[in-house]
């Protein structure tokens, strides 16, 4: 603008944060938003129907998140145009301080470190299905030792997951993540689908919910919710990684990626819950015969999206990880070449650490079907409290409103 300091400077003349070379189209932003969203929440929306007490109170709970949703990645763009920082951790401590930084990363790992069990005991247990479905035999025979779920999925992680989740780079996962969102759309095609043809073996009239219990029912799905559609936690990355770094820019993939996310979600869990009804599983794969060959190519798919995004969840949690590296190993160690955390042995170590941990506790802790609660608690506060923090400190540092009033254009 003419007539601005320096210091009176708007966001559209601040520098913004930029990855190293960003190369990231604005479609390849959409899928990896999109995908990011798209993980284990969507076998569980059609059981969240069912608790919500129907299609129409669930459906309204739903869309009230999602203008909560997409304001919260509308707001964390702003943010890091603002602070100047390319991961999340690094907007919400530039922006709010050093202990809500601190606060942030604690639930930051754990959020992601949980998020990454679940994703591997739904790939495990997916696994487990498809190996009794194509081994015949009498149930009390024993299984062979190569279909036990701890030799399976520890070597899907070995041959796929840890060889997704080494590049630097999250741009990279912009095609892995049209293969996982098509699986999951697939997943959605399939469910509708077998409404109206009928599944196999099931009852033609299922017993439906008029209305919900409570108004405590409704509320409690959002959890359920929150833990679907969290996606806010790669939104600084994916921006950052953007080669058209602007806000509106950015609010355009935003309201499309999350858009596209509901028509998903919505469509799995309106027709998972008019088939199976009050009797549906929380895992609606589950619900259906073992074996319908339909349902046997979407369990495969769908292990295949969960595997996709697995690498998303491991690459925000890494960068965590370094900034940890950053503070600590490289202030006692000195700038060398080893302990550049962005490195290759670093992020290679940090990765295969990452693998392992999850690994193990995916295999020998029990059922963590109640922890996703949990886990939908937690991504509230990346959702809501942690982007209207910045929201608040973002505007004190630099308003939003027109700035244009407070010089007068000289003679």
């Amino acid at each position: 603008m003419e007539g601005q300091t320096p210091g009176d400077r708007g966001l559209s003349e601040k520098p913004v944060p930029t990855a190293t070379r960003p190369s990231l189209s604005s479609l390849g932003a959409v899928f990896i938003l999109l995908k990011s969203a798209l993980g284990a929440g969507l076998l569980s929306f059609p059981w969240a129907f069912h608790k919500a007490g129907g299609v129409a109170p669930a459906f309204l709970a739903e869309l009230v998140s999602l203008v909560f949703l997409i304001s919260g990645l509308v707001i964390l763009g702003y943010a890091a145009s603002v602070s100047g920082q390319a991961t999340y951790q690094g907007v919400v401590g530039g922006l709010c301080g050093p202990t809500i930084r601190k606060l942030c990363e604690a639930c930051f790992i754990v959020n992601l470190l949980m998020i990454s069990v679940a994703f591997l005991r739904v790939i495990g247990d997916q696994l487990e299905k498809l190996c009794d479905l194509l081994l015949p035999g009498a149930p009390p025979a024993p299984q062979p030792w190569y279909t036990d779920q701890r030799f399976t999925l520890t070597l899907l992680s070995m041959l796929a997951i840890l060889p997704l989740s080494a590049p630097r780079e999250i741009g990279f996962q912009k095609y892995t993540s049209i293969l996982g969102t098509l699986a999951a759309c697939y997943l959605a095609l399939v469910i509708v689908a077998q409404y109206y043809l009928g599944p196999q073996d099931l009852a033609r009239e299922p017993h439906l919910a008029s209305s919900p219990s409570s108004w405590a029912s409704v509320f409690s799905v959002f959890p359920t919710i929150c833990f679907g559609f969290q996606c806010h936690e790669a939104a600084v990355s994916i921006y950052c990684s953007m080669r058209h770094q602007s806000l509106g820019h950015w609010a355009l993939v935003s309201v499309l990626s999350l858009l596209a996310c509901c028509l998903v979600y919505s469509l799995t869990g309106v027709y998972g819950f008019l088939t199976f009804g009050t009797d549906v599983s929380a895992d609606i794969l589950m619900s259906y015969p073992g074996n319908d060959g339909v349902i046997i190519v979407a369990r495969v798919l769908f292990t295949v999206s969960i595997v996709t995004v697995y690498p998303i969840v491991l690459f925000l949690g890494r960068s965590v990880m370094q900034d940890f590296w950053r503070r600590g190993c490289c202030w006692a160690c000195g700038p060398q070449p080893l302990a550049e955390p962005s490195g290759p042995w670093v992020r290679m170590s940090l990765t295969v650490l990452w693998v392992t941990v999850t690994l193990a506790m995916a295999l020998f802790l029990p059922d963590l079907s109640e922890i996703i609660g949990v886990i939908g608690g937690v991504s509230s506060f990346f959702i809501f409290i942690f982007p209207g923090l910045c929201l608040i400190c973002a505007i004190s540092v630099e308003p939003v409103g027109p700035r244009v009033k407070t010089r007068r254009p000289r003679r």
